[in-house]
C-alpha cells in the first residue's frame, strides 16, 4: 500500500466512524432483558462484528512492518515488551507533566471527560480475554479481575472509583462531545476483547496498559491534588500509581511468558496488541495537546 493510499484508508476510521461504532457499542456489555426482535439484535452485532474486523485488519496493517522485527524467543519477547514502557507510543508525553503542574480545573475536567468516555472498562475486558486461556494465564486474569473487583468490597471496586472522580467532578460523558481519538481507544480495546481471533492481541493491550498506566496516572493524581479535589475523587489514579507496577510484574511473568513459551508465534500477536493500544492513547495525547494548546516535548524533557 502507497503513503497516499494508507493516509487515505486511515481517514475512513477517523470521526464518523468511530462515532457510528461507539453508538453501536453503547450499551453492548449491559444485561438486558429478553424482549424485542432477537433477528434485529443479530442483525446489529453482525454489523459490529464487520465494521470492528474491517477497523482492525486496517491497523494490523499499518504496524505490519513493526511486528515483523519482534522478537519470539520468550526473554528476548520479553525485554521487547518491557522497552514500551520507555520507546512505545505515546511514551513520555508532555501532557501528563503539564496536567500534574499547570491544568486549571476545568481543562482537567475536560481532560477526564474524554478518559472515562473512553474507559471500555478493565474488568469487564478482563473478564472477555480470560475465556479459554491456558490455566497459568488464566489464574493471573482472575486475580486482576478480583483486585478490580476490590477483592470482593464494594468500596474497593475500580469502577465505582473512577465514578467517584465523576461525580465529584461533575463529569457527564457523552459519545457526541467526545473527541473521536478517545472513542477509537474504547473501540479497539472491546474489538480485541470481545473476539476470540483477537485473543492474544487482547492480551497484550491489558498488558502494556498495567505497563504504562503508573507513570500517566501518577501525574493526573498530583494534579488533581493541586486542584483540591478530594482523596476519595483521586484514589482511582492514586491506587493505580503503585497497584499497576505489580499487575504488570505479575502479568508479564504469569501470562506473557508462559503463553509464549509455549507458542511463540503467539508473540507477535502480542505485540499487535500492545502496539495498537498504545497508538490509541498517543492519538489522545496529541488531541488533548491541541485542544490545550500545548506543544510536544523530547521524552528526556517531559519526563
Amino acid at each position: 500500500m502507497t503513503t497516499t493510499s494508507r493516509c487515505s484508508s486511515s481517514l475512513r476510521f477517523a470521526d464518523g466512524f468511530h462515532r457510528q461504532l461507539a453508538q453501536l457499542n453503547d450499551g453492548r456489555l449491559r444485561a438486558t432483558r429478553t424482549s424485542g426482535d432477537p433477528e434485529a439484535d443479530l442483525d446489529r452485532e453482525i454489523q459490529i462484528r464487520r465494521l470492528e474486523l474491517a477497523y482492525i485488519e486496517h491497523e494490523r496493517g499499518v504496524i505490519s512492518d513493526r511486528i515483523a522485527h519482534v522478537p519470539t524467543q520468550v526473554n528476548a519477547f520479553i525485554d521487547w515488551f518491557e522497552s514500551l514502557k520507555q520507546h512505545g507510543p505515546g511514551q513520555g508525553d508532555a501532557l501528563f507533566p503539564w496536567l500534574a503542574e499547570y491544568a486549571s480545573l476545568s481543562q482537567m475536567r475536560w481532560f477526564l471527560t474524554q478518559e472515562v468516555a473512553g474507559e471500555a472498562g478493565f474488568d469487564d475486558l478482563v473478564a472477555l480475554t480470560q475465556l479459554g486461556l491456558p490455566d497459568q494465564a488464566k489464574l493471573e486474569l482472575a486475580r486482576n479481575y478480583w483486585d478490580e473487583m476490590g477483592r470482593g468490597r464494594q468500596e474497593g471496586m475500580h469502577g465505582l472509583m473512577l465514578r467517584n472522580t465523576s461525580v465529584e467532578l461533575k463529569l457527564a460523558p457523552r459519545i457526541d462531545f467526545t473527541v473521536w481519538e478517545a472513542l477509537a481507544l474504547a473501540n479497539t480495546m472491546l474489538a480485541l476483547a470481545s473476539s476470540r481471533r483477537y485473543a492474544y492481541q487482547s492480551i497484550g493491550a491489558l498488558g502494556v496498559v498495567e505497563l504504562t498506566a503508573p507513570t500517566r496516572v501518577s501525574k493526573v493524581c498530583e494534579g488533581l491534588r493541586r486542584l483540591g479535589i478530594s482523596t476519595k475523587g483521586y484514589r482511582y489514579f492514586q491506587l493505580h500509581a503503585g497497584l499497576d507496577i505489580k499487575h504488570s510484574e505479575d502479568w508479564n511473568r504469569e501470562v506473557l511468558r508462559p503463553l509464549v513459551l509455549a507458542d511463540p508465534a503467539c508473540a507477535k500477536l502480542i505485540a499487535e496488541g500492545a502496539l495498537l493500544r498504545l497508538r490509541c492513547g498517543e492519538r489522545c495525547f496529541e488531541r488533548y495537546r491541541r485542544e490545550f494548546g500545548i506543544g510536544q516535548l523530547s521524552h528526556q524533557q517531559a519526563a
